[in-house]
């Protein structure tokens, strides 16, 4: 239970790691809510673990601003946030890409920290504590071809990570993230182009450990980050990935 008593935003959390996530949060003690752009998943998940849903755009200001101050006002305050909220683009040569689908993974996946801070970290400012987990990506440590957009928004997210580390450590809040490897989530197919049987050996042939990550891989690892243990850590992009950036 090293997360009692805390409470907890996931965002993205009605599917994939972040569904692990938060099912880890609540079964170490925390009170979850559930921020998902899909309603129906996030009262399922949420259900499930007794926690709260809420439907949020993490891209939208006025959608994230909602969501800060319902989790406030349902839990009174605000412990640890997530960013786990992320889609991607289709592989495709970078100059293929389209301008509509850029901008709609930079929204999520980079301006959502961006927005989400804006909200909960003064907040955690006034209570003088607080941990901030961003869900990176392997992507952003080493880049696999024709994903080159996604691989430079998580790129952003750590880099992003880590400014956010040393400026409001004075305050007590820390700052990591995570990096994962493609995983069994919604986005896989999407990483891959199709999902058959050749392409899974292709992508698990650069993994030493032969495997994708998991949603429990994740919520393992952020439960540990986002807890007292960590008390130490700030700063850090922890690759969960099998060993994929050796």
């Amino acid at each position: 239970m090293r997360l009692e008593g805390k409470t907890a935003i996931v965002t993205g959390a009605g599917s994939g790691f972040g569904a692990g996530i938060a099912r880890k949060f609540a079964a170490e003690g925390a009170r979850v809510m559930v921020a998902d752009i899909n309603a129906g998943a996030a009262h399922m998940l949420a259900d499930e673990i007794g926690g709260i849903a809420r439907e949020t755009d993490v891209s939208d200001a006025a959608s994230v601003s909602a969501m800060a101050t319902a989790a406030e006002a349902a839990f009174g305050r605000i412990d640890i946030l997530v960013n786990n909220a992320g889609i991607t683009h289709l592989p495709a040569p970078l100059e293929e890409v389209s301008e509509a689908d850029f901008d709609r993974v930079l929204a999520v996946n980079a301006k959502s920290v961006y927005l989400t801070a804006r909200e909960i970290v003064p907040r955690m400012k006034a209570a003088e504590s607080g941990v901030i987990l961003n869900v990176a990506s392997t992507a952003g440590v080493s880049p696999r071809p024709r994903l080159n957009w996604y691989n430079a928004s998580k790129g952003w997210m750590i880099t992003a990570t880590k400014a956010m580390a040393v400026e409001l450590a004075p305050f007590r809040i820390r700052v990591n993230a995570i990096n994962p490897v493609a995983g069994e989530t919604p986005l896989l197919k999407s990483f891959m182009g199709e999902d058959t049987p050749e392409m899974r050996a292709k992508f698990l042939a650069t993994i030493p450990l032969g495997r994708f990550s998991t949603p429990e891989d994740m919520g393992n690892a952020a439960a540990f980050l986002c807890s007292d243990e960590a008390g130490m850590i700030t700063g850090v992009a922890l690759e969960i990935d099998g060993g994929r950036c050796i």
